[in-house]
């Protein structure tokens, strides 16, 4: 097996929330983080907020908060399933290739949940691995947009 590594680093770790405003507060105020970015995804059916922490260097972790834009998104149906309570929904893995990281999974048996990579968080592309495939966890791959990559 070829174990050259697939990934830059951990991106973020995604919480479902029911109140993003709530949820950012408790997390910049109480914990210290900062928003570094905010956006809506109508796709995706979120509204989400990207924090960090000191220097936010290219390789440092951060914490996405995702809100359920309605009742249908995917947000919304974990929450449910989840009693309503929020909680850590995603881990996203950094990747310089995406479509080669894509390839080499599918090659080793994980099941990736779209054809080819939407348009995530910032311009980044993505993707999913089902958690059947990957010891029951959600892991999103995520490829930054080139210029946010340096």
């Amino acid at each position: 097996m070829d174990n050259s590594d697939l990934f830059v680093c951990i991106d973020h770790v995604g919480y479902a929330v029911s109140d993003l405003d709530e949820a950012i507060k408790l997390h910049c105020d109480t914990f210290g983080w900062r928003v570094l970015h905010r956006e809506t995804n109508e796709e995706q059916g979120v509204e989400e907020a990207m924090l960090g922490t000191g220097e936010q260097g290219a390789q440092n972790a951060q914490i996405q908060l995702l809100a359920p834009l309605n009742d249908s998104s995917t947000i919304a149906k974990w929450l449910e399933r989840n009693g309503g309570r929020g909680g850590v929904q995603q881990v996203a893995y950094r990747v310089e290739d995406i479509d080669a990281v894509s390839a080499t999974l599918r090659e080793r048996g994980v099941t990736l949940l779209y054809d080819a990579p939407k348009i995530g968080t910032g311009g980044s592309r993505i993707q999913f691995a089902h958690p059947k495939s990957t010891g029951g966890i959600l892991l999103e791959i995520v490829e930054p947009p080139a210029a946010a990559a340096h």
